[in-house]
């Protein structure tokens, strides 16, 4: 895709949920921390977005404190408010209410300098779907290696 950098991806994500669909938000961040993630001081194993008062919100990412900045500096477990248009919004809220349904952040990038996420609407995953996984993903790595000798 032109004019997008991706800085950040929860390859997790699609181990533990499978994603029935995706939305990109901005995010309202401070100076600091946009300059934190340029830097790629950004982790977000548990994250996860919430709807309170008919607000987004993206909880359990941190930005790391920009080591350059003043001591004024941001916190990094802030919870940061997510840009998203209201009827986009309401959709999501009827989405995430129905049970066993959330929303995980499946990546953080740059789209024309301004930073963006996107959102899955994930469906946990039962143990047996996990296990299935691991053995799709065995059956192609072998798959690979025989294409591979053969070519030799």
């Amino acid at each position: 895709m032109e004019g997008i950098k991706i800085i950040a991806q929860n390859r997790r994500a699609h181990f533990y949920y499978t994603v029935e669909e995706s939305i990109e938000c901005g995010i309202a961040l401070e100076g600091s921390e946009v300059k934190s993630i340029r830097m790629g001081m950004l982790s977000f194993p548990d994250g996860y977005a919430a709807i309170e008062n008919d607000e987004l919100w993206l909880k359990n990412v941190h930005i790391n404190e920009y080591t350059f900045s003043s001591i004024n500096n941001h916190d990094p477990d802030r919870p940061k408010k997510l840009l998203i248009h209201a009827h986009e919004l309401k959709r999501l809220k009827r989405r995430v209410e129905e049970k066993g349904y959330t929303l995980v952040p499946l990546d953080f990038h740059f789209r024309s300098g301004r930073v963006k996420v996107e959102l899955g609407v994930c469906k946990g995953k039962k143990v047996g779907d996990k296990r299935e996984a691991i053995k799709e993903k065995d059956v192609k790595r072998d798959l690979s290696r025989e294409l591979k000798e053969r070519q030799r």
